[in-house]
C-alpha cells in the first residue's frame, strides 16, 4: 500500500472511532439522567475532542513514515 492510502485508512478508523466514543458519551448521559440537548452537546463535546486528538497523533505519526 503506498502512503495516501495508509493516510486514508487512518482518517477513516479515527471518525469511526470517534463516533463511537460520542455515542457512548450520549448514551451514558442519558443514562444519567440529562435531557436529549444536554446529552447531544456531550456527545458532541466527546467527538471532537477524539477527533482532535487522534488527528494530532495521527498526523504526528505520518510525519514519521519514510
Amino acid at each position: 500500500m503506498n502512503r495516501i492510502a495508509i493516510v486514508l485508512l487512518a482518517a477513516v478508523l479515527i471518525v469511526v472511532l470517534s463516533l463511537l466514543v460520542a455515542a457512548a458519551a450520549g448514551k451514558m448521559a442519558r443514562l444519567d439522567g440529562a435531557t436529549y440537548p444536554t446529552a447531544l452537546t456531550r456527545a458532541a463535546a466527546a467527538f471532537a475532542a477524539t477527533l482532535t486528538l487522534a488527528a494530532a497523533a495521527t498526523g504526528a505519526l505520518a510525519l514519521l513514515l519514510p
